[in-house]
């Protein structure tokens, strides 16, 4: 009888990556940059480089030296970053930001290790920290399914340190690697820092999962509101204009200083909603990474 991660995987197979299989991997051939069999195009030298892969014509015409580059053709290796804090829990049964992560979790990680590439996860489960090794094989996706249908771990009553999340792959990750950021990203930490850390060593990109319950407060009268992190709660008057301005100013703001965040670390950043279809979500991160990469 199968287990129930071996169920969600097969639905996964046949709802979503085989309508994607080929697609990502190929969005992320680049990690490997050297002498590899594939010319993807040329740039300026710069102090360090390997004089041997300079383009001496061009160099002639352009009066400065620049440098041949190419795909390595080789595995890759993938960490998924996992953020499985109290406020990804928020959103309506059966379609929260933690069940759209592990959807979006397994079909990444069953897509790369179809194309041979080992997939690895980080649990962060605010402040504890599981990690699944890096394997090439379906029984190790269903590893990673069975450690994401294990119950997020006990608040403890502090906010996510996505600083210390971030810190945490880079001492997973020893050598270069795609690393997949899943996250909403709410939280506190030095995080940009951590980011601009990470970005230097590895390809990162961040997959920002998103309910709308995060933007925007329901009109019910009084309602209780509670931190999803902190579990500190408060009751208020959700049709109180004050504080609905004031709710939208400070979501505003968070968002600025996300993508600020993002732009200055160099790494792309992907909102993928709870409401959106999984599918059509994935292919326009795949479409944006092309483009980004022209």
């Amino acid at each position: 009888m199968a287990t129930a991660p071996e169920k969600l995987l097969l639905r996964l197979e046949w709802r979503i990556v085989r309508r994607l299989d080929g697609r990502l991997q190929g969005a992320y051939r680049t990690v490997h940059r050297g002498t590899g069999i594939d010319f993807t195009g040329l740039r300026a030298y710069v102090e360090g480089d390997d004089a041997r892969q300079i383009d001496w014509n061009v160099t002639a015409r352009l009066d400065e030296p620049y440098l041949r580059v190419f795909t390595e053709d080789r595995e890759v290796t993938v960490w998924l970053v996992l953020d499985r804090s109290a406020s990804m829990t928020a959103g309506r049964p059966g379609r929260g930001k933690h069940e759209v992560l592990a959807e979006l979790a397994i079909v990444l990680a069953r897509m790369f290790t179809r194309a041979g590439n080992r997939v690895g996860a980080l649990f962060f489960d605010t402040g504890i920290l599981r990690v699944v090794p890096p394997g090439t094989s379906r029984r190790h996706v269903l590893r990673i399914a069975a450690e994401l249908g294990r119950t997020a771990r006990a608040r403890g009553g502090a906010t996510t340190d996505l600083g210390e999340m971030l810190d945490a792959a880079g001492r997973l990750a020893r050598r270069r690697s795609l690393i997949l950021v899943l996250s909403d990203f709410i939280g506190e930490g030095d995080w940009e820092r951590a980011l601009q850390r990470l970005a230097r060593r590895h390809e990162v990109v961040a997959l920002r999962i998103v309910d709308t319950a995060d933007d925007m407060l329901p009109e019910a009268g009084l309602i209780v509101i509670e931190d999803a992190e902190t579990g500190e709660q408060l009751i208020v008057d959700s049709a109180d204009p004050l504080l609905r301005a004031g709710l939208r100013t400070a979501v505003d703001a968070r968002e600025e200083r996300l993508a600020a965040g993002m732009r200055r670390a160099r790494v792309p950043l992907h909102r993928i909603d709870t409401d959106r279809d999984l599918t059509q979500a994935l292919v326009e991160v795949v479409a944006r990474t092309r483009s980004r990469a022209r």
